[in-house]
């Protein structure tokens, strides 16, 4: 029989969500025979069956979920002899055979095969890196105007973040007001899939940009080594969640406010029953919202800063349920062996510096680190985009001229990427990077010029929001 624990932490019932399993699957870890679903990823199956360590550092620490999208390392494992798998973006198969790893792992075995079994070249007009809403938007409206585009993505489905967003996007019809973020998704990848001038390979990461702007991929779903040379590259790889320093930060169980996301509304797993999420901005209070709406209990939500970072209206949403918004307080420490069993804040004085005796215990199981992102440049580096380092961005960012190209002609950023913003600007972003390689290849289309003159119009309108202040004056730094 499979294992299962007292404790199943897949949600079953949910007020919005419908959660499509799937059918069961059976797979072993460390001898046990653990049940999981078709579309869940190994480390959300072990993580639904109460399994809350996924790994042990080089000292002996536990290592648990974090930001479960493929950015960090928490989650590596031994998968069929093979280390190191992102567990997070790996499915669950009927018979794999999983181990944590302790420290670095060893060497495998010689039967275990490393090697790619295939290769191929790609001639492309448009590669496109990163199947998020910037992506999307990329991918699609460049293969609207006829050219021939190759989308990339390490994730088995397209959606980036949107997948995981439950609350309803403002604004208007024509940039997806009213609908949620998982139904633009999916409304995204129906329209791409129609595109037979559109290649799909998910599963697939890139691992680098070489001499002569040739790309690398490599393929899990067909165990493909991908040669890519693309007359455009438009790379649009998202974000990474920061992290925070206290005792403790590194137990199972401290988790960035997206890892819980994804846990909870793409896979329909609760992540905890007693939480603390540490920041209130609009990301914060709305996976704070979300939580409540999963099942778990919010004890709080602490913000070191005098006031709340979000909007009101997500703020409010939490409040009616009671849950309480400290202002001017932050963690000072977790407090458990190999997971959270509670979280001790503090009060915080005008300079920010912890005021001794204010201290409160507070008893949880998990805390949320809610403490912004910052851009994934990888590729960006390797191809030898100028940057600068700009606060309000969120980290080393690109130079881009306002129609998205770098300094490298033919390389094109959109998304968080390019600063982090919001869905609404990578969408907008991903059009104009679209239209501006198809300008690039096919001339100066009247059509597309026009389009893409309007999406810059109303980008630049949609930033003039005091709300998007800071964003604003951030690119105002990198723009050519």
């Amino acid at each position: 029989m499979p294992h299962t624990t007292n404790h199943d932490r897949r949600i079953w019932e949910h007020p919005i969500l419908e959660f499509k399993r799937g059918k069961e699957v059976t797979f072993y870890f460390e001898g046990k025979l653990i049940k999981g679903y078709e579309n869940e990823t190994i480390a959300v199956a072990l993580y639904a069956n109460g399994i809350d360590i996924f790994s042990w550092n080089e000292v002996g620490r536990p290592r648990g979920a974090f930001c479960m999208i493929g950015k960090c390392s928490s989650c590596f494992m031994v998968v069929d002899g093979i280390p190191n798998v992102r567990t997070c973006r790996e499915p669950v198969r009927d018979g794999l055979v999983v181990q944590r790893q302790r420290g670095l792992p060893r060497v495998p075995d010689k039967h275990v095969t490393l090697e790619y079994s295939n290769e191929k070249v790609i001639n492309t007009d448009v590669l496109v890196i990163g199947g998020g809403p910037a992506g999307m938007a990329a991918a699609l409206k460049a293969a609207e105007y006829g050219l021939n585009v190759v989308l990339v993505e390490d994730h088995y489905k397209l959606g980036g973040q949107l997948v995981k967003q439950t609350h309803k996007f403002f604004g208007s019809k024509d940039l997806f007001g009213g609908l949620r973020g998982f139904q633009i998704a999916e409304i995204f990848t129906k329209e791409l899939e129609k595109h037979e001038n559109i290649t799909i390979l998910t599963e697939t990461i890139a691992y680098g940009i070489f001499r002569d702007m040739w790309v690398g991929l490599a393929s899990r779903k067909d165990d493909t080594i991908y040669r890519v040379k693309a007359k455009n590259i438009i790379i649009t790889t998202g974000a990474y969640e920061n992290y925070l320093a206290f005792s403790g930060n590194d137990l199972p169980g401290v988790m960035g406010a997206g890892g819980a996301q994804t846990i909870m509304n793409e896979y329909g797993v609760r992540p905890g029953d007693k939480v603390l999420v540490v920041g209130a901005g609009n990301v914060g209070l709305i996976v704070a919202y979300q939580l409540l709406q999963a099942g778990a209990k919010v004890e709080a939500i602490v913000e070191i800063m005098p006031q709340i970072g979000g909007w009101f209206v997500h703020a409010s949403k939490v409040r009616r349920y009671g849950v309480p918004i400290l202002t001017r307080h932050t963690i000072k420490e977790v407090k458990g062996k190999e997971k959270v069993k509670s979280v001790v804040i503090v009060k915080v004085d005008e300079k920010y510096q912890p005021i001794p005796g204010s201290e409160r215990e507070i008893k949880c199981d998990l805390v949320l680190l809610s403490i912004g992102l910052t851009p994934d440049v990888t590729l960006l580096s390797q191809a030898g985009v100028k940057m600068a380092w700009v606060p309000e961005l969120g980290g080393l960012v690109a130079y881009r001229s306002k129609y998205q190209e770098t300094t490298v002609p033919g390389v094109y950023v959109a998304g968080d990427v390019s600063g982090i913003e919001e869905a609404t600007t990578a969408i907008l972003e991903g059009w104009i990077a679209g239209l501006s390689a198809v300008i690039r290849t096919k001339g100066e289309i009247d059509k597309a010029l026009e389009e893409r003159e309007k999406h810059v119009k109303f980008l630049e309108e949609y930033r003039k929001s005091p709300l998007l202040s800071k964003s604003r004056e951030g690119i105002k730094k990198v723009l050519i």
